[in-house]
């Protein structure tokens, strides 16, 4: 390096030279040109040009030195400007952990508030499960210049954290006392906390999409076991009406197997569909109701058929639900055959009561009328002219009886007098009746299966139900020629049949009866078991056969069968319970079945009847001389004034004392006055507010051995069992004979071995339904 130039000092006052025209050893402008005294002026020119020279060379060096360090100083504010305001958290520590220098985020991220833990040093702050990592970390940054440590969590405060990647680089600082330069680490902490909260909304957000993906496929492996489980048929079609989705019950309602049906369209199975189809303009979902559609081996059936329809990207989709109505026709027409079943119960039922209650006024009639026949006869003598009137009176009074008890055959539910009865025997009776009145041109043959057992019932009833039966088949082949065919086998119902006609399953024994004749309509079927609905002429038929054979084979546990096609004849069928070693049960009409090793008692015989002579005096009980010393006193209680004055004139004709009562009110008064004064009770059962049984228990609660009987024209078993509970000795039935109503008079009045209350009518035998007794 050149000396400084210190000629300034020896200035003086001499002139300057003159301008040299050598310009290098010029001294520079401004600076006075010195001259040492003694020198020659070459060496110090020279000297000056040197000195300039290194002036100048010393000014470039400021310029470059002061330029080195204007940017020095910009590049320092720079940094400070870049330390201070970039978006991390860095910090400048020395070799002992002392934060020498942070930033302001390295101050709000871990100091936020005055309160908390100020920022001096980093390692207090790093949790301790990985503050060893962190040290580990400064010593390889320490040996290699930089280190990295991934989601380091450092404690801020007592709740708040901060998880972060450390970034550690090696630095080191000169020393102003020219030392050797201290070692420092810069820190960058990288807050991960929102990368780490979005990773984990992604993990939550994945494991949500699994859950879903798995609740999706749930849902659909649910939806096909709805769709293959359904009763109704789902169908799926795409835009183009293609089946997408078949499931197990539209395969057995098609008949067509699921991996046929794929693919086809639906016009295949729904011929109306593309009509359908076209609703999915208007809506989204739609009922079509009842259509018909078609299986895979072309069978035309009902279907109620709804549609929903999807809108797509490349067009509309459909669901087609589709309820096979086959059953619900069946069960329809089923439930209506029943309800007019029910109908025809009911109204045969209010016809049989409407029967019974004009049966019981209408009996008391007849029974009026054939007394005083009874009474005029006796009066006129053998000679009178006037008794072929009265004979003639008499036939038709017991025909309007008779036609009476057919009614009432019809409409109670009493028991019939039943026993073994032999099917050959009943049908062969029937057809030797039946042959006297055959038209030639009617063929009358008969078809019974030789296994056919007896069947338990009245046989009276059976027959008259067989020729009723047969002599309708006749008077509906007319003129014509045909073919009446009585036919018994064994069957066993179809249970449909046993539910129509109300009877138990089981074995029965058929009685048909068919002709060939013109048949019947619907409308006419509907009828045929009403009392006195007919279709012959007027004067040819009552209309009461049909319902007599109804009411026969109610009463029989059985049942009437009719099937007839307009134009093929008519076919009736009697189902009667089959059984087996069976006898008539005497005590209540009733039977019952007994094992073939018990011995059967003897069933009594009917009393004698009584001399047919009015004015003979009643026989007399052996063994009772009281009673043959006075006159038998006879109660009879009716409502009705005619009856009552036709039985006080019968039985006092016979030698006994009457009292006659219309009100039973005044009877059981009368009764109270004088208990023992009376040998019988004779009552009706159906009287005006009040009942033949509560006299029956009346007259019992006054003097217990009181012979008491109860007469009706409507007998039912319900009327008998009550009746026989409360003590009655006899049921009389309404209208009878007079010598039938003397003989049960004269049977309770003079059998009683204790006339004066002490005891019960030992004599009085079990009573039956129609007055006899056995």
């Amino acid at each position: 390096m050149t000396r400084p130039d210190l000629s300034f000092l020896f200035r003086s006052a001499q002139p300057p030279a003159p301008e040299s025209t050598d310009r290098k050893h010029a001294p520079p402008p401004g600076i006075p040109e010195r001259r040492q005294p003694g020198r020659p002026s070459d060496a110090v020119g020279a000297l000056i040009a040197e000195l300039r020279s290194s002036q100048a060379e010393l000014e470039a060096q400021n310029k470059v030195l002061r330029f080195s360090q204007a940017a020095a100083e910009s590049a320092s504010e720079r940094f400070e400007t870049l330390f201070s305001s970039v978006p991390l958290a860095l910090m400048v520590l020395d070799e002992h952990d002392m934060v020498v220098q942070a930033n302001s985020m390295a101050h709000r991220s871990f100091q936020p508030t005055e309160a908390d833990r100020p920022l001096v040093a980093l390692m207090p702050f790093v949790q301790a499960a990985d503050a060893e990592r962190v040290r580990a970390a400064f010593d390889a940054a320490r040996a290699g210049g930089s280190a990295e440590v991934t989601e380091v969590v450092f404690l801020t405060g007592e709740q708040a954290r901060i998880t972060g990647d450390l970034h550690i680089a090696f630095i080191e600082t000169p020393q102003a006392d020219g030392g050797p330069p201290a070692p420092q680490f810069l820190c960058a902490v990288i807050d991960q906390g929102p990368l780490l909260a979005e990773r984990r909304a992604l993990q939550d957000s994945a494991a949500t999409l699994k859950e879903r993906n798995a609740q999706i496929l749930a849902s659909e492996r649910r939806l096909e076991a709805v769709i293959n489980s359904a009763l109704d048929a789902i169908i799926c079609v795409d835009a183009q009406h293609r089946i997408t989705v078949f499931n197990p019950t539209a395969a057995a309602l098609f008949a067509c197997p699921q991996e046929d049906a794929l693919g086809s369209p639906l016009e295949r199975f729904l011929p109306d569909a593309a009509q359908a189809m076209a609703l999915s303009q208007l809506t989204t979902q739609a009922v079509l109701g009842e259509v018909t559609a078609r299986t895979a081996n072309g069978r035309d059936l009902a279907v109620e058929v709804s549609v929903s329809f999807e809108s797509q990207g490349e067009g509309t989709s459909a669901t087609v639900f589709a309820r096979d109505l086959t059953g619900r026709k069946k069960a329809e027409a089923h439930r209506n055959e029943l309800e007019a079943q029910l109908r025809e119960s009911h109204k045969m039922q209010a016809v049989g009561t409407m029967a019974g209650g004009i049966a019981h006024d209408f009996n008391n009639i007849l029974g009026a009328i054939l007394g005083n026949v009874e009474l005029a006869k006796a009066d006129a003598g053998a000679e009178s002219p006037v008794l072929e009137s009265l004979l003639e009176i008499q036939k038709a009074g017991r025909r309007a009886r008779d036609l009476v008890r057919q009614i009432l055959t019809f409409s109670r539910n009493e028991p019939p007098q039943r026993k073994a009865v032999s099917v050959q025997e009943a049908v062969n009776d029937t057809v030797r009746l039946l042959r006297v009145t055959v038209p030639p041109a009617v063929d009358v043959q008969v078809r019974i299966d030789p296994d056919v057992p007896d069947v338990l019932a009245d046989p009276t009833q059976v027959e008259q139900a067989l020729l009723n039966l047969c002599t309708n088949a006749i008077h509906a082949l007319g003129d014509q020629r045909g073919t009446v065919l009585l036919q018994a086998v064994c069957a066993q119902p179809d249970p449909r049949i046993c539910e129509r006609l109300g009877i138990p399953p089981g074995d029965y024994v058929c009685l048909r009866v068919s002709d060939n004749g013109p048949g019947m309509d619907a409308a006419t079927q509907q009828r045929i078991f009403e009392p006195f609905f007919t279709t012959k002429p007027v004067g040819q038929g009552t209309g009461l056969g049909l319902a007599v054979v109804h009411g026969v084979m109610r009463t029989h546990g059985g049942a009437v069968d009719v099937y007839s096609v307009p134009g093929e004849g008519s076919s009736f069928t009697l189902y009667f319970p089959g059984t087996s070693h069976c006898v008539p049960d005497e005590g209540d009409g009733g039977a019952f079945c007994i094992p073939t090793s018990m011995p059967v008692a003897a069933v009594p015989p009917p009393p004698a009847p009584p001399s047919e002579s009015p004015s003979s005096a009643p026989p007399q009980a052996t063994g009772d001389a009281e009673a043959t010393e006075r006159q038998r006193h006879v109660m009879y209680v009716d409502d009705d004034q005619a009856l009552v004055f036709l039985v006080q004139r019968l039985l006092r004709r016979r030698g006994y004392r009457v009292s006659g009562f219309t009100d039973p009110h005044e009877a059981a008064q009368a009764l109270r006055r004088d208990p023992q004064g009376y040998d019988l009770v004779v009552t009706d059962y159906n009287m005006p507010g009040y009942c033949g049984v509560d006299l029956v228990r009346e007259a019992k609660r006054i003097r217990p051995g009181l012979p008491v009987a109860l007469a009706s024209g409507y007998v039912t078993a319900e009327i008998e069992r009550e009746a026989l509970a409360e003590g009655a000795s006899a049921l009389i039935h309404k209208p009878n004979d007079v010598e039938e109503l003397c003989a049960t008079v004269q049977r309770l009045a003079h059998g009683s071995g204790d006339t004066d209350g002490s005891g019960s009518a030992g004599a009085a035998s079990t009573p039956r339904a129609d007055g006899r007794h056995g």
